[in-house]
């Protein structure tokens, strides 16, 4: 493969942009292809650039500008850099949402905080009370305090100064294989708080942070010292920081090309239930990159998401005629609902029923928007309501959720039917005929195995996970995860926590063991995503649709090939709806 492409950012002096040579001869020896960011404003000829790295090197240099952080500067406040320090902290959000891997330099690790939203020291000695072991509340954390030492050193740059503590269980814990390690000290600034994203991974004696690690399985690293100078003196002492830089940025590169050629298709997202009677609210915040949902076009473009089922969610309700003819109208508006915001934004994003729609759309650059029905609810006991939203444009219908309906028995619910009802076993057959999955996530055991044994094509569970790793009704037992394989059928691991363990908050690493669990006992060809985004779905690290290509690096460095990720995220999921749709195109 080819080297990954590195950015480092330069620092600015008398001549303009400017680097020490430490930088990027360690990139090259790493094995990556440096090349120098220089400092402007550009936001747009920025976002081009990131568009093209596989990795960032935030270097050292001046003080940031504490106006930017919301600080008033205080006396030991030394000269700031105006020229670095807003495109570079914008170049810290934008990479952390697009899953860049990032390693800040003394200054970068500062400005790596700063940007994602932890506090910077503006002078470590304003620190020096709380070291000496005063204030139990210190954000220094109250480790390793002691009498302050001299971090700003006038000896050789490539000479160790002070040693650091690495903390146990973390990444820079794995790259040295050490608990301590001899670094050199040239700063006056440091982190004093590391924010959501960061945690602490190496302290200094005296308390001071000097190195921190996304808290979210993101390939993030900072360290407070200057591991680029030991390279000027033949050491490779500190080569291990790049070596694992490089190798991130390896995997990243790999990640995007499985993604812009591959559908990557994420098959169950609630992104409606935001939805309010405002269309023009509506599009505005698919359009835009909305912290009210985790589903927006802004984040499927980072992420590299291509494809999305968008469902008309329908909580259990009354049985009456009454209740269903409310409950069909409101999944019409959600349905027309999902239409307006894509046609409000068709420069980017239309509607897809089928593979070759999905194609057709990444191929004139944009994101596709698919339809289904999450519990059949909707139709009540109406078949024909079947034939009406498949016009619509569904792919899918989830036979039931939290609750027994005329249709089959939940996982939810009191065993009403024992399975498919005389009812449900028509709409499984009406579903077939008309070519619509059928999707059996949130059933009970009774009703799964009656749909498997009656459905003509493969069924599917778009948002299910195993129950073998977190005993939850709603997950899958290995049984039906054999008996689903063994008919064609996909099962869509789902990142919903309370579905991936039963005590804790889950992160991308427990989704990523359901998925592998899964594999094992169903075979690659079987699987898939069905985040569960915007209905409760998101962990750590797999939080919403920009971090959907956080998965498939994690898929990478558990060894699944490229085929096989082309099949998990999007190429069995399609074939299953192909097949259903196949049949439909034939009867």
């Amino acid at each position: 493969m080819e080297k990954p492409i590195i950015g480092i950012t330069g620092n600015f002096g008398e001549k303009g942009c400017e680097l020490a040579q430490g930088y990027y001869l360690s990139v090259l020896k790493a094995g990556g292809t440096p090349i120098v960011i220089p400092p402007h404003r550009d936001k747009e000829a920025l976002l081009t650039l990131l568009n093209t790295l596989d990795g960032l090197v935030f270097s050292g240099g001046g003080d940031i500008n504490p106006l930017l952080l919301g600080e008033e500067p205080l006396p030991q406040l030394h000269s700031v850099c105006p020229e670095r320090d807003e495109p570079e902290l914008f170049l810290v959000r934008e990479a952390f949402h697009r899953q860049i891997p990032m390693l800040g330099i003394c200054r970068g690790i500062q400005v790596m905080a700063a940007a994602l939203g932890g506090k910077v020291w503006q002078d470590i000695s304003l620190s020096s009370t709380l070291s000496q072991g005063e204030g139990d509340n210190s954000p220094l954390l109250g480790r390793g305090r002691g009498r302050l030492l001299k971090h700003s050193q006038d000896m050789p740059r490539y000479s160790a100064s002070h040693t650091v503590r690495i903390e146990e269980g973390t990444l820079l814990h794995d790259i040295f294989g050490s608990d301590t390690l001899a670094v050199n000290s040239f700063h006056h600034q440091a982190v004093r708080e590391t924010g959501p994203h960061l945690r602490v991974s190496a302290l200094s004696p005296d308390g001071i942070i000097e190195a921190v690690e996304s808290t979210e399985h993101k390939a993030l690293l900072g360290v407070q010292w200057h591991p680029e100078c030991f390279i000027l003196n033949s050491d490779e002492t500190m080569m291990p920081i790049f070596r694992w830089l490089t190798s991130e940025a390896q995997t990243f590169s790999k990640a995007k090309h499985i993604h812009d050629t591959s559908i990557i298709l994420d098959s169950h997202q609630d992104t409606p239930m935001f939805f309010t009677d405002d269309s023009k609210e509506n599009a505005t915040m698919f359009g835009t990159r909305s912290d009210r949902v985790l589903v927006n076009l802004p984040k499927m473009a980072e992420g590299r998401l291509d494809a999305s089922v968008m469902v008309a969610y329908l909580p259990q309700g009354e049985r009456t005629p009454e209740a269903y003819k409310a409950v069909t109208a409101k999944t019409n508006r959600l349905l027309t609902q999902i239409e307006e915001i894509v046609a409000a934004n068709s420069d980017r994003v239309g509607l897809a029923e089928t593979e070759e729609d999905i194609l057709r759309l990444k191929a004139e650059g944009k994101k596709a928007i698919l339809r289904g029905i999450e519990n059949g609810y909707a139709i009540g006991r109406d078949l024909s309501l079947l034939e009406h939203f498949k016009r619509r444009g569904i792919v899918y219908m989830t036979l039931c959720h939290n609750g027994d309906n005329d249709i089959c028995d939940s996982a939810r619910g009191q065993a009403e039917h024992g399975g498919l009802s005389p009812f449900g076993r028509e709409v499984v057959q009406e579903m077939n005929r008309l070519g619509i999955l059928v999707d059996m996530s949130h059933a009970a055991e009774s009703s799964f195995y009656d749909a498997l044994e009656l459905s003509k094509v493969p069924i599917v569970c778009s948002h299910s996970s195993a129950r073998a790793l977190c005993d939850h009704p709603r997950n899958l037992t290995d049984e039906q995860m054999r008996a689903l394989a063994k008919a064609g059928g996909v099962a869509q691991t789902t990142v919903y926590s309370g579905f991936l363990r039963k005590e804790g908050q889950a992160t991308i690493v427990d989704a990523i063991e359901h998925l592998c669990h899964a594999a094992k006992i169903m075979g690659v060809e079987h699987i898939g995503l069905g985040t569960d985004f915007d209905g409760d779905g998101g962990v750590p690290g797999l939080a919403d649709a920009s971090e959907i290509i956080n998965f498939t690096r994690h898929l990478l460095k558990r060894h699944f090939s490229e085929q096989d990720i082309r099949l998990i995220m999007g190429g069995n999921f399609l074939r299953a709806m192909a097949a259903a749709q196949y049949r439909d195109s034939v009867s």
